[in-house]
């Protein structure tokens, strides 16, 4: 079921939020909190009831070793845990991949039909990690299977995060029982819920339309193909996943739940290292702390530091996907990030905007990798933007022929999204964010309230014509 569909609008969310908040009045809370959590279950199961088994087994698996690990903590319980975990991602997510690798260098053929990825289970799999892992530091008081089931099942974070804290989701669910809805949280909320629906169904899924056919045809691409797609798919990228978290911020809202922060204007980064504080944040706080800082950090000189770094960033990338693109995207991004350590070591700096600029340059050219199918169709990609598979310029862009080089028309662009990108790109780089537009609004304006009546107008036409969010493949 997807945020941006009809059942999810119009059917499920405003009759979750109804019996919920009757319950929570009426009982206290707590047939509440199960019935929010018997919603996400079933949330769950809309996309296929098959895999609800495999939820539910890890969410008792998880919850059982974590109480376990808060009565007598030992490193063997939390290595036995977290291997389950890991375990049953690399069936699901990586099988396939590991047969594919083997069976090119060795010849080996492990017979594996085609496995299908749970959705979501990246995200709750290490949510889970992070808790086992919180247990046996001492981290964790609660131990109510109730409120587990619902840290990690809760809907509107189970398919594409953020990647939730035990301490700092527990506490509101205990607080959240028989807990009226405070106004300026729902009005949030519905702040939220609208510029993300906007986003992904308005501005991501519009962008997708020329993106989606270029990288599906990486060959006929031209020149400016390649270039119109990649800042394309830059931009897209940026709208369809700032969308989704505001859409899961607002919806939890709603409920009367905050999540955690996951995006914050990662175009405007100052350095690679700004941006990875900025986009998918609950990723990148996992990363550190549960990866690159038992890797050793900072702790054991510069250069252990330097190949913690590399060696986290290769992993994250390969948790995005079951692909030697990922995994060269990863690996891109370490390279950035030590680059830019290097950089700072030195003493050395730049002017500000000259640090956006490069910053942004070296995320998009990445983003092809991440994009494309396969390793090959990104280098093709790059090989294009390079012009070193000749430079063709279509029709459209025949003020810019010079002599020697020849045109033709384009099959993927016509010149006028070049014009809707380079406003998109202007937008992102000058503008506040939602959040930060939110905290300006200290009074209502009659304004703003016709603008998100206009986007919501606009939004609900296009329900159901978008796709997936990119992140829920993941």
């Amino acid at each position: 079921m997807l945020f941006n569909s009809y059942e999810f609008l119009f059917l499920f969310l405003p009759i979750t939020l109804g019996v919920f908040t009757w319950l929570n009045r009426r009982s206290g809370g707590q047939s509440a909190v199960a019935f929010l959590g018997a919603a996400s279950i079933f949330f769950y199961g809309w996309w296929d009831y098959r895999y609800v088994g495999l939820l539910g087994a890890s969410i008792l698996w998880n919850w059982w070793i974590g109480t376990s690990l808060m009565s007598t903590p030992t490193k063997r319980k939390l290595i036995v845990g977290v291997s389950v975990n890991l375990l049953l991602l690399a069936y699901y997510k990586y099988a396939n991949f590991f047969a594919s690798v083997t069976l090119v260098a060795t010849g080996f053929d492990a017979g594996l039909s085609k496995i299908v990825l749970p959705l979501g289970i990246s995200f709750f799999t290490f949510t889970q990690i992070a808790f086992l892992v919180d247990a046996y530091r001492g981290q964790v008081r609660e131990k109510g299977l109730l409120n587990y089931v619902l840290f990690v099942s809760f809907f509107p974070h189970l398919m594409a995060g953020p990647v939730l804290h035990h301490k700092e989701m527990m506490p509101q669910f205990a607080a959240l029982q028989g807990k009226k809805p405070e106004a300026p949280m729902v009005a949030n909320g519905l702040v939220l819920l609208v510029a993300g629906l906007f986003k992904k169904l308005v501005v991501a899924d519009y962008i997708a339309r020329y993106v989606d056919p270029a990288f599906a045809n990486v060959a006929t691409m031209q020149i400016m193909d390649a270039w119109t797609a990649t800042l394309g798919y830059t931009m897209q990228l940026y709208f369809d996943f700032s969308g989704y978290s505001e859409m899961a911020m607002g919806i939890a809202m709603l409920f009367g739940i905050r999540l955690p922060l996951n995006f914050n204007s990662p175009y405007k980064a100052a350095n690679i290292a700004d941006f990875w504080k900025r986009w998918h944040m609950t990723l990148s706080r996992f990363l550190r702390d549960y990866l690159y800082i038992p890797l050793g950090g900072n702790r054991h000189g510069f250069g252990r530091m330097l190949a913690a770094l590399a060696l986290t960033m290769v992993l994250g990338g390969l948790w995005h996907g079951a692909g030697w693109q990922f995994v060269i995207w990863g690996s891109l991004h370490g390279a950035m990030l030590i680059g830019h350590r290097l950089w700072s070591r030195a003493g050395l700096s730049m002017p500000d905007w000259l640090g956006r600029a490069l910053t942004f340059a070296g995320v998009m050219l990445a983003w092809v990798m991440f994009r494309a199918s396969s390793v090959s169709d990104g280098l093709l990609v790059w090989k294009k933007m390079a012009g070193l598979d000749g430079i063709v310029l279509p029709v459209v862009y025949r003020s810019a022929e010079v002599a020697g080089i020849h045109t033709e028309v384009s099959p993927f662009i016509n010149g006028i999204e070049i014009y809707c990108l380079i406003v998109v790109v202007t937008f992102c780089m000058t503008t506040r964010n939602v959040h930060e537009v939110w905290e300006s609004w200290t009074t209502p304006r009659k304004r703003n309230l016709l603008a998100l009546i206009a986007m919501a107008a606009v939004s609900c036409f296009a329900v159901n014509s978008g796709g997936q969010f990119v992140y829920w493949q993941f």
